[in-house]
Parts: structure tokens; sequence; C-alpha cells
């Protein structure tokens, strides 16, 4: 049954404006950017599959170590080792299935650009996407100051705050409030996101850069070591990917076509009960 208001009458639904040209523009160059990068540094990651600690690669101790071996039947046997326990991973990392054949590699060739082995042309996407996505940053931060998107929409208030157990109550639930604004939960990841992963990132990106290495030989020992740097560059790569993978299914159960919309033309209809402040 159609819900209906104290008068008999269901509301209608109407489309409000949630996101300015240039919050559009630049999530889709971010998206491009992003899966770019990511893809590239699986190529780049391939030369080396393991993470360290300090300024050395220590073998005997990874932090993450991928790695192939024979097993007892002489085929080969993908392990993948996190904090001293080791996995079987044969078909997805360690070893993966390549022209048909079983291949030692770090992570599988559909993963990585390009899906052939090759540094050199991982390294150069790698770059220059990491500066498109640098650029479109800042681009990002600079029209989200001038068109107040960052103090309206991001920064949640007091009271917001301390709700925060409720939204996620509702969000277990699945249940999602259709107003303008974004709710409590989107602002504290966006803002993590924003201010403590992406400069993380960015930096630790620039650390491992011999040309950076020279210019700003602190940055090594503000991150501990060359290879920490590394490692933490990896872990926040892995969270931008969970944060996809998250924000992607939050946008199709929450409404697909609506969210679509919304980030495409701007508009994104709303329930005039939940958005009193819709423009």
């Amino acid at each position: 049954m159609a819900e209906t208001t104290t008068t008999g009458v269901r509301p209608q639904k109407t489309l409000v404006y949630r996101h300015a040209v240039a919050t559009r523009i630049t999530h889709w160059i971010n998206l491009v950017a992003i899966t770019v990068l990511i893809l590239s540094g699986l190529q780049i990651f391939n030369a080396h599959p393991a993470l360290y600690i300090g300024q050395a690669s220590d073998f005997d101790a990874p932090v993450l170590a991928i790695t192939a071996r024979l097993g007892e039947d002489g085929q080969p046997v993908g392990e993948t080792t996190i904090l001293g326990a080791t996995f079987i991973t044969t078909g997805i990392l360690g070893v993966s299935t390549t022209a048909g054949r079983p291949e030692a590699r770090g992570f599988p060739a559909w993963l990585t650009v390009p899906s052939y082995r090759d540094l050199a042309t991982g390294r150069r996407w790698h770059f220059f996407f990491a500066w498109v996505f640098v650029i479109n940053g800042l681009v990002y931060l600079a029209a989200s100051l001038l068109n107040r998107h960052l103090s309206r929409d991001l920064i949640p208030s007091s009271g917001e705050l301390r709700g925060i157990g409720r939204s996620i109550l509702d969000h277990i639930r699945l249940r999602f409030h259709h107003g303008r604004n974004y709710n409590v939960l989107q602002k504290v990841t966006y803002l993590g996101l924003i201010f403590v992963v992406l400069p993380l990132v960015v930096l630790t990106g620039l650390t491992m850069s011999p040309a950076m290495n020279a210019a700003f030989p602190w940055l090594v020992d503000v991150f501990g070591g060359r290879q920490t740097a590394r490692t933490i560059h990896f872990i926040c790569a892995t969270l931008i990917v969970l944060f996809i993978l998250v924000h992607l299914v939050m946008v199709l159960i929450s409404g697909f076509g609506n969210n679509l919309r919304s980030m495409i033309t701007g508009r994104y209809r709303v329930d005039p009960t939940e958005a009193p402040h819709a423009h």
C-alpha cells in the first residue's frame, strides 16, 4: 500500500540540486585516475610482491609476501603470508592462470596495467595518473572551498556526531534517508579519506621516488624508512579500494538511478519531509 500523509495524499518527491559541476567533473576524473593508479600499482608491486618495515627489505620478516612454490605433486602453489600467517591462494595470488597455464605471479594478469609483465610501462602509467590525481584533487579542494561544498556538506555538526550510533544501525538495517545532505557516516568517511588516506598515499608515493628523495630527503625519515613508506602506501591503496567497494554497494542498494543521476546532472530526487533545506 502506498504511504500517505494525514491528509491522505502521498507527498510528491522532488529534484534538488545536490552536486555542483566541479564536484561532478572531478569525481569522474578521479574514477579514471584511481582505476589506472590501482591497476598499474599492482603491476609495480608484482616486480617484488612483498612489504617490509624499515629502510631496507627484511626478507625473513615481511609484513606481506605473495610467493609461489612447487607442491608435492610438482604443481605450482600460490602462498600469501600476512604477519607470519600463511594462506594458500593458488589461482588468485602467487599463482594464477595465464594463457591457459599456471604462472608464478603476485597479482593475476587481469588485475594489472599492462596485463603482461612490463614494470617500465606500469611505472609510466602510474606516475602520469598520479599527477592527474593530485592536480584533480587540488582543483576539487579549491572548488569545494569556493562553493562551500566542504563546509556545508561534509563537516558534521556536533548533533550529527552524537547520532552516529543511530546512523550505523540504520545502515546495518539498510534504512537510507534520501535527503539532500550526506548523512553523518558519509561525512566522517569522506573527511577521513580526503584529509588522511589520500594525503598519505600521495606523500608515501613521493617518498619512494628517487628524485623526490634527493629534493626532500627528510620524507624518508618522517615515514620511518623507504620500505615502511611502501607498506603505508599499499595499506592506503587497500583502504581506497575498500572505500570504493563499499561506496558502490551503497550506491546500488540506496538507489542506483537516483545516485547516478545526481553525479551526472547534479539533480537528486528527495522526499520533501527529509529535505527541509533542499534548494
